[in-house]
């Protein structure tokens, strides 16, 4: 009911207001016009008063805060305190991610029975002709000398090839200069992982070659360091890193397949340099868990065997 009054009323003053400006148009000099137009300033102006009465406050008092004492400092301060708290929060992340990755470091090491110097990358660095090797802030005042394992907490990040007292130079497995000792997880099967483009078109950061011809692999496979007896330059069971693809080649008197790397070396953080080996081979202790799928899979199919083992040289 109260809507529909309100909906007459307006009907009303649109009416009035109409017969008003016909009026008014006219004559502008009669006294009906002269009636007319208080007559309007009469119904209207309560309206446009009501407008600036709402709008003027908010207004009033943006300039006044902008205005006041000591405002412009006041905001330059909040938006110190601001940045400042959001360089905390990065800190706390960059925190917890590296004490995060320290643990994975020493769950990795105490599986395998590796005595570790822990580390940081510090710099990415091209050095002496290597396209792959970071700077790490251990030396040999830590233990640390060439010709050591460097790990991280997923796997082989590569091998030591200078020392100095506070800092080391570390060979990247993907550098195309390295080449690593390996064996097939659950086998004998031996060979070796190189890094880098070894031909034209070729970006596939691992190879592995596998010294058998007839030796089954299929995608999914997992590969470890081999080592040796003294440790150097690899201890043994490191993961390396898993086949992604098993390259047809016929006739050839080897294996080849593409690898991806466990350890992400681009974008190292927390690493550790082996100083002492473990006593025996861990053998494949070290890498984590099989996936689910391939856990079911009794034993390999046939078909898994590439085509490239038939017609061999």
């Amino acid at each position: 009911m109260g809507r529909g009054t309100s909906r007459s009323r307006l009907a009303l003053l649109l009416a009035i207001a109409l017969a008003l400006i016909i009026l008014d148009s006219r004559d502008g000099d009669n006294p009906v016009s002269a009636v007319a137009r208080a007559a309007g300033d009469a119904v209207f102006a309560p309206v446009s008063a009501g407008v600036s009465v709402v709008g003027g406050p908010f207004k009033g008092t943006y300039r006044t805060l902008v205005a006041a004492p000591g405002a412009q400092d006041r905001i330059a301060e909040l938006e110190a305190e601001n940045a400042e708290l959001s360089a905390r929060l990065d800190d706390r992340e960059r925190d917890d991610r590296r004490a995060q990755d320290l643990e994975r470091l020493l769950g990795l090491s105490g599986r395998g029975r590796y005595e570790i110097v822990p580390a940081q990358a510090v710099t990415q660095v091209t050095s002496r002709g290597l396209a792959s090797a970071v700077t790490i802030d251990v030396g040999t005042r830590d233990g640390v000398h060439s010709d050591m394992t460097v790990l991280n907490g997923d796997g082989l990040v590569g091998r030591v090839t200078r020392a100095g007292k506070d800092t080391s130079t570390v060979l990247l497995l993907t550098d195309a200069s390295s080449a690593v000792g390996a064996r097939l997880e659950g086998s004998q099967r031996i060979g070796v992982a190189e890094g880098g483009s070894r031909s034209i078109g070729d970006s596939v950061p691992l190879r592995f070659e596998l010294m058998d011809a007839d030796a089954q692999v299929q995608e999914g496979d997992r590969i470890v360091t081999l080592g040796s007896h003294d440790g150097a330059p690899y201890v043994p069971g490191v993961p390396i890193g898993t086949v992604t693809n098993v390259r047809d080649t016929p006739g050839a008197l080897s294996r080849i397949a593409d690898v991806d790397p466990a350890a992400d070396v681009a974008a190292l953080d927390i690493v550790g340099v082996v100083v002492a080996g473990p006593e025996k081979d861990p053998r494949d202790s070290v890498l984590p868990p099989e996936p689910e799928e391939r856990r079911n899979a009794a034993m390999r199919p046939p078909e898994a065997i590439s085509s490239g083992s038939s017609g061999e040289a």
